[in-house]
């Protein structure tokens, strides 16, 4: 660090891997009795998924409609009611919705709306059948 430098220093350390062609010569590992660590599993193949405001609704309902028991667990495969979460979901949604306002697509706005009537109607049944 500099004399004249005040202050915090902010550090950036780039861990994203690069793709180098094929006859580029490979760095030599720092230990050569070490197995090759497996690289982290990447994407899906196709097209890179753009992220989106639809996706995060689309995330967080789908969250509140496994939390309400109309869908399984996807890591256990059973179904289980957890008012607590659900409701956590849809305020999210709430939330987003008041947040975003204005900075909506017509699509996105359509979306969140009807998701957040679904969700709020579903958590109404299943609490008076609770």
């Amino acid at each position: 660090m500099a004399a004249d430098d005040s202050g915090d220093v902010f550090k950036v350390t780039d861990r994203r891997r690069r793709q180098e062609p094929e006859d580029s010569p490979q760095p030599a590992a720092s230990q050569s009795d070490a197995p090759p660590t497996p690289a982290p599993p990447g994407p899906p193949p196709g097209p890179p998924t753009e992220r989106s405001l639809a996706g995060l609704f689309m995330m967080l309902a789908s969250s509140a409609v496994v939390a309400l028991g109309h869908a399984p667990d996807p890591l256990t495969g059973q179904r289980q009611i957890d008012l607590v979460q659900a409701a956590d979901a849809i305020d999210l949604l709430l939330l987003l919705r008041e947040k975003t306002e204005g900075h909506r697509s017509d699509g996105e706005s359509q979306m969140l709306e009807e998701l957040i009537y679904d969700l709020q109607l579903r958590y109404v049944q299943v609490t008076k059948q609770s």
